[in-house]
């Protein structure tokens, strides 16, 4: 399993992790144990996904060493003025000692509360609690605000990614400022794109899926990946894409899909608390 180096005292993150957002409650403690079972070592939940605890449950059954799997959550938007406190409940609902990544959900500049919130979290950072800590649907104005404001630089930025929103300006800033790019929805929320006839024609070519295929993509691209799923036979599909690697040709014409399009909401307006 590949892993990266974040900006933050050597933490390094798992490249391929497993994502539970949509996953119910009672049903997340069964898909994380199938997904550790299956090799994952870094598990990607929110305060929002309402499925903490069966996440944390998971994780202490493993039998895994805690250090060996990488736990990310995230602090809902109503919480940017409680980040301290929605920290310590997101703690607790884990079940775990500490976590190691924790994210800003959503920026909602209208509420105007992130930089506040990331000052908390830095203080968590500083008194041990969290490894690294990083944003979600950060732009390139309220990634520079962050910068500029705070102490820490962010380590991640959590961004809806997939070949049809490839998200070039973000990658590109993310990589000038020392920031990983980690990829939501990177399948595409099953909206069409993994039926789209050039994925077919590579999946034909290596003999994977469209799925493989594009996670593929993301690995080189040297993104950060989440792919989500309950089914078993797609979680051990999702996570058996180290062993070939696509030519500079094929990631030409899937860097070619690219619309622009996003699934979900634009980090500008979207202020859901």
């Amino acid at each position: 399993m590949n892993s990266l180096m974040l900006n933050t005292d050597g933490v390094q993150i798992p490249q391929l992790g497993f994502g539970v957002w949509q996953v119910p409650a009672d049903g997340a403690e069964q898909a994380v144990s199938t997904a550790l079972e299956a090799g994952y070592r870094h598990i990607d939940t929110a305060a929002a996904y309402g499925n903490e605890e069966g996440v944390g449950r998971a994780v202490r059954a493993s039998g895994l060493p805690r250090e060996k799997v990488f736990v990310t959550t995230k602090l809902w938007n109503g919480d940017h003025g409680r980040a301290a406190e929605a920290f310590d409940e997101s703690l607790s609902r884990l079940g775990l000692d500490y976590i190691d990544l924790f994210l800003i959900h959503w920026p909602v500049p209208q509420q105007d509360k992130y930089v506040q919130a990331w000052k908390a979290m830095e203080k968590i950072y500083r008194d041990g609690r969290v490894k690294a800590i990083g944003t979600s649907n950060f732009t390139v104005q309220s990634l520079t605000r962050l910068m500029e404001e705070g102490e820490i630089a962010p380590s991640i930025n959590q961004i809806e990614l997939h070949p049809y929103l490839q998200q070039r300006e973000m990658r590109a800033f993310h990589e000038a400022n020392g920031i990983l790019t980690e990829a939501w929805s990177p399948l595409g929320q099953g909206k069409g794109l993994l039926s789209d006839p050039a994925l077919a024609v590579l999946s034909d070519k290596y003999g994977k899926t469209p799925a493989q295929i594009v996670l593929r993509w993301h690995l080189q691209l040297g993104n950060v990946v989440i792919p989500k799923s309950v089914t078993p036979s797609r979680i051990a599909e999702n996570i058996d894409v180290f062993g070939f690697i696509l030519d500079a040709e094929d990631m030409a014409a899937i860097g070619a899909l690219n619309r622009g399009e996003r699934i979900g909401p634009d980090p500008d307006t979207f202020n859901m608390t």
